[in-house]
């Protein structure tokens, strides 16, 4: 698309003409014969170039088209366009399997590797468009069916390559590493995110082919994973230990964590950050397992019929939630009942929250509390404050960062959480505002930015974040809060 700084909008027969010559800027112009200066005036998106660009939809062009119509701040309609498609231009690999069924790769960005959470994160968005796009609805299946395969080939690891790699990043790590590993860090939402999209897909869709035996080979590797880090037989198969000079990269007492209380929930050696836990029940990742296991149990119920998992995922998962309300609230002198973010079963609560989702803030987000939860709502005011130590604020903007980046650093994804999660137009207003001016002039969204300097940013490149941006607009306008948006 394209951007002039004297005027708020594009004309709807630019925009018609941009969508016909596959996001062209200047065959949309010769087409009409509109005469614009492309001079300083004008800004072309920064998408690839449309035969560079990895996957095309054109259900998503055409919501490109929709919301660039809608849309009269110039800036806020040109991030959207950079944004909203970044997974699909840049990180989709779509492709038939040997079976003879859609096989979908996706890359976290400047990595060149699948991280089950973050791609199953990376298309979320593209889901509500599926059933009007024959091609983007075959993409989609093709990612769940990539991510039961790399759940069976290992549920303890959080990040695979696009097949067998001898030599692989991290093959010295001291784990059970295989070739099409990535990563073997254990994190609960790892297992959960892609229960996550099978269940919206299926739910938006209908398509239940996606639900072979290999989902329920899948299922079964989750619900072994769960129960064995629940640690009542013991400390179970799992170690992980890396030779670093970071702490947080690896794991204590000989690659097992910090001990844990058997009370029911489910350890997480690391967060989603791929950060090491401190008290290894990382309660966001619990919340996140309990209303996963029971999307499970409603596909295996109506979909499989396989009444016995259904019940296995539903007991662990009322397990799991009982001993949430019993370990993981915490009576905060200022702020009155909160979450902690990690616990031990010990009675000890670490008290703190960082931007990587899950995060005690995004926990509505993911539908595992009810956004007018009291304690959430206490929870939700303490992790936005500086009573919370990796919440930030500067002169460029405020919001959570976390230690896998340090001191000072504000990760947009914080912000759009609070958006997300907010019942306030004003305070929407403002995420949205802080958004726009933290892009450092690229039009997209970064890992990190300083707190005081948006130009100091981290990782250039990061799919995840720029596609969570295009879903919380299109959200937003979608809900009628055009106005809000134009407000800006």
């Amino acid at each position: 698309m394209i951007m002039k700084k004297q005027v708020k909008y594009i004309s709807a027969t630019m925009l018609a003409a941009m969508f016909l010559n596959g996001g062209d800027m200047h065959a949309a112009l010769r087409s009409t014969g509109e005469h614009v200066c492309v001079a300083d005036a004008i800004q072309q998106d920064n998408r690839p170039e449309v035969a560079k660009r990895l996957f095309r939809s054109d259900a998503v062009e055409r919501e490109i088209v929709r919301v660039q119509g809608l849309l009269k701040n110039a800036k806020l309609a040109w991030m959207f366009t950079n944004c909203f498609p970044n997974t699909l231009d840049t990180t989709v690999h779509f492709r038939t399997g040997k079976d003879g069924k859609p096989d979908t790769f996706v890359y976290t960005g400047d990595i060149h590797a699948m991280w089950l959470r973050d791609s199953g994160a990376q298309v979320w968005p593209y889901v509500q468009l599926a059933n009007s796009d024959p091609e983007l609805k075959k993409m989609l299946a093709g990612v769940i069916l990539r991510q039961f395969k790399c759940i069976n080939i290992d549920p303890y690891a959080n990040a695979f390559n696009d097949g067998a790699i001898a030599d692989g990043h991290w093959m010295t790590d001291l784990t059970d590493m295989k070739p099409e590993l990535h990563e073997r860090k254990w994190e609960i939402d790892s297992l959960c995110y892609p229960l996550r999209l099978a269940y919206h897909y299926w739910k938006r869709t209908g398509d239940a082919s996606i639900f072979t035996s290999e989902w329920i080979q899948a299922i079964g590797n989750v619900l072994k994973t769960f129960k064995e880090q629940q640690r009542k037989e013991g400390v179970g198969p799992y170690k992980f230990q890396r030779k670093t000079e970071r702490a947080l990269d690896t794991l204590n007492n000989d690659g097992l964590g910090a001990p844990v209380n058997p009370v029911g929930l489910i350890v997480s050696c690391f967060r989603p950050s791929d950060d090491a836990t401190t008290l290894q029940f990382l309660v966001p990742s619990n919340f996140f397992a309990v209303s996963s296991l029971r999307k499970a149990a409603e596909i295996l119920e109506a979909v499989n019929k396989e009444k016995g998992l259904a019940t296995e995922c539903k007991t662990l998962a009322s397990e799991v939630e009982s001993a949430l309300k019993k370990y993981a609230v915490y009576n905060h002198p200022k702020y009155g009942k909160i979450y902690a973010f990690e616990v031990d079963g010990f009675g000890n609560h670490f008290l703190m929250d960082d931007a990587n989702v899950p995060s005690l803030l995004a926990m509505p987000y993911l539908g595992d509390v009810d956004v007018k939860d009291p304690i959430y709502q206490n929870t939700r005011r303490f992790v936005w404050s500086k009573d919370n130590p990796y919440f930030f604020q500067g002169k460029a903007g405020e919001g959570i960062g976390g230690p896998h980046i340090g001191y000072d650093m504000v990760w947009p994804m914080s912000i759009m959480m609070k958006a997300f999660t907010s019942r306030d137009d004003a305070e929407i207003k403002t995420c949205i505002k802080m958004l726009m001016d933290t892009d450092a002039g690229t039009g997209f969204m970064h890992e990190s930015f300083h707190k005081d300097d948006p130009k100091n940013f981290t990782r250039e490149w990061f799919a995840w974040q720029n596609t969570l941006f295009g879903e919380l607009i299109l959200k937003l306008v979608n809900e009628g809060k055009i106005d809000l948006l134009n407000s800006i």
